[in-house]
This record gives structure tokens, C-alpha cells and sequence, in this order.
């Protein structure tokens, strides 16, 4: 339930940014609720529609203003590269951090 919250919060506070008005909300709520619902146990078919869902600007990458919750707080972990965007694979890192 808390994810769920915060999860909702995140969306409303990201809604209020004049960075994120352009973007399509539908997709960072569907983003959102995908997220709190990762677990261990999780596919990378999952953290293939995350990606798709976060990557808001269609450029294969996700930059840190795209990315939200527990991807925005790894961001720097995730980032294997270190070139400042997360490609399907290092998002898929995230799996290893759910156990």
C-alpha cells in the first residue's frame, strides 16, 4: 500500500513541473504503478514496459528527469556506463536490487 502511495505522489508532484507538463501522464502513472509492483521475482518483459513507459522522449535512453521512484534513487548505481542515461540493460540491473 505504501508504494502504492508514494507511487501517486510521485505522479502528482511530477505533474506540477513545468519539465514534465509536456510529457504524457498517462504513461508516468502506468510507469508508476509498474514500479511499485516489481518484485524479486519481476521479468525483464516488466522492465521492458518500464523502460518503453519512462523513455517519454522516444530516445532509446533514459535520462535522470525521466526517471522515477526507486529507478531515480539507483539512477547513479544503474548507470554501469556512467554516460548520465540508462539503456534497456543497465534498467534491467534493477532486478538485482529487488532481492
Amino acid at each position: 500500500m505504501k508504494k502504492v502511495i508514494l507511487s501517486a505522489v510521485v505522479v502528482m508532484g511530477m505533474t506540477s513541473c513545468n519539465t514534465v507538463k509536456s510529457m504524457d501522464t498517462s504513461s508516468i502513472a502506468n510507469a508508476a504503478t509498474l514500479l511499485s509492483s516489481l518484485s524479486s521475482n519481476s521479468t525483464v518483459q516488466q522492465i521492458s514496459s518500464l523502460f518503453t513507459l519512462l523513455d517519454t522522449n522516444k530516445d532509446e535512453a533514459i535520462s535522470s528527469t525521466e526517471a522515477i521512484g526507486s529507478v531515480a534513487e539507483n539512477f547513479n548505481v544503474l548507470d554501469a556506463d556512467n554516460n548520465s542515461s540508462l539503456n534497456l540493460s543497465e534498467l534491467t540491473g534493477l532486478l538485482g536490487l529487488l532481492k
